[in-house]
């Protein structure tokens, strides 16, 4: 059974806080478009963020799937340029060479080990703890470093991570942005502080899974592009200052270098460093499934016994008890959930088809994340009451509707219609008391 944590009150100036807190930052919600379209392929619409859809109505990740698939990238070039790159890196006396971000879970653990045991590199793992660790969550970042890796971890101060994920969900629909933030900077002030050049994270999210094809063809971003790609337009300092309009945030609380792991080392210390990121998935055929097969023989990985609210996986992303309030958001904002983006990877590798992820989608998304849900409430220090409030603040009009049972989806994926259909009543989520 998961330990039952204790969080303190939050100190949140009130006159401050009612004043100011009903507006948003998520810059992606204006460039939605508002006519709902559903890829023909897999089982995304066009309203998750940066995804373009063709003329003949297929996503881009799928797109990018029947390339990746079928004989469009060159692997074995891929894997020559792997190689170059790590003969550059390597150290000659042991000493650590690579940064790889890693929870422990299935594909950070997989790059992780690869590059020691296939490619002789010497990584050091960097991880931004979970907000609230689960059992297997921990026992597997554990496992990881006892099949022999060295291993950092970042805590930064609950209190102020309380606070900064209290204005991301007001601000930007979205808790986990806190995480976000770190699991993006952390990995880079290790690198730069250790004096090593080269970082190694996992896939390119974007292209995988649909978003921005900036950097389809590249193997590596900058810190220039997240706060576009990641952070909704609106970066920890920007959620820093409003969180001083709001009062949740004291001047003192700014004044000191709590928050300096939410952000890349400074510009001139990357360049002079020659640091630079890469994605294994620019190198490697990215498929999920085959990492649970490979870390569960190498590291330790192991699948939680019950699948996860909102979905019908058990081993995917299955370390933090907050996790899935961030798909219970996306699912609010953008009206596709966790079964929707596990569906639509399995299906872009062949596990499933099509009619077998809009059955999933209808059979799962919709679910309330129960479990966590008390830990979510004293976690932020909200009621269950100004939990729905928020929560019903980021509907758009074009996703959902109101009637007097509640709030309804106004299409959800079928197997005939692009433009999706009207969702029976038993797949309309759970939205709290009707108001």
């Amino acid at each position: 059974m998961d330990i039952h944590y204790k969080f303190p009150k939050l100190d949140i100036d009130e006159s401050k806080y009612s004043q100011y807190a009903k507006t948003t930052k998520d810059a992606q919600l204006a460039q939605l478009p508002t006519t709902i379209q559903y890829c023909k392929k897999c089982v995304i619409s066009n309203q998750r963020p940066r995804t373009d859809f063709s003329e003949d109505g297929i996503c881009n990740a799928c797109k990018y799937a029947e390339k990746k698939f079928g004989g469009g990238i060159d692997w074995d070039a891929r894997e020559k340029e792997l190689v170059a790159l790590l003969d550059k890196h390597r150290s000659k006396d042991g000493s650590w060479d690579v940064v790889v971000p890693a929870s422990g879970g299935k594909d950070s653990a997989l790059v992780a080990h690869q590059l020691k045991t296939k490619y002789g590199m010497h990584p050091l793992t960097a991880t931004w703890a979970p907000f609230i660790y689960t059992d297997i969550g921990w026992q597997n970042y554990y496992n990881m470093i006892q099949s022999g890796f060295d291993g950092l971890t970042a805590w930064p101060n609950g209190l102020l991570h309380r606070k900064l994920a209290r204005v991301a969900f007001e601000l930007k629909g979205d808790p986990w942005e806190p995480f976000t933030f770190g699991q993006k900077a952390y990995g880079f002030q290790i690198a730069q502080r250790f004096n090593i050049p080269l970082i190694f994270y996992g896939e390119n999210g974007e292209v995988e899974y649909g978003g921005s094809f900036k950097n389809e063809n590249k193997p590596y971003e900058s810190p220039e592009d997240w706060n576009d790609l990641y952070y909704k337009g609106a970066g920890v300092d920007t959620l820093l200052a409003e969180g001083v309009k709001m009062g949740i945030f004291t001047e003192e609380e700014m004044q000191h270098a709590n928050f300096d792991f939410y952000r890349p080392p400074a510009k001139k210390a990357v360049e002079d460093l020659g640091l630079q990121m890469h994605w294994w998935s620019y190198y490697k055929l990215w498929v999920p499934q085959e990492h649970f097969y490979y870390a569960s023989k190498h590291t330790g990985f192991e699948a939680a016994l019950e699948r996860t609210e909102g979905s019908y996986t058990k081993h995917v992303s299955i370390d933090d008890q907050l996790d899935s309030f961030h798909w219970l958001l996306a699912y609010i904002k953008f009206g596709y959930g966790r079964a929707t983006r596990e569906a639509c990877s399995e299906i872009r590798c062949g596990h499933i088809t099509r009619d077998e992820g809009v059955a999933l989608v209808h059979r799962y998304d919709h679910e309330f994340p129960k479990k966590y849900f008390e830990q979510f409430l004293q976690y932020l220090d909200i009621t269950e009451e100004h939990f729905w409030e928020v929560i019903n603040r980021y509907r758009l009009p074009h996703i959902w509707h109101k009637d007097e049972d509640g709030w309804k989806l106004n299409r959800i994926v079928s197997n005939d219609s692009p433009m999706g259909e009207v969702p029976p009543n038993d797949v309309t989520p759970y939205s709290g008391p009707a108001k």
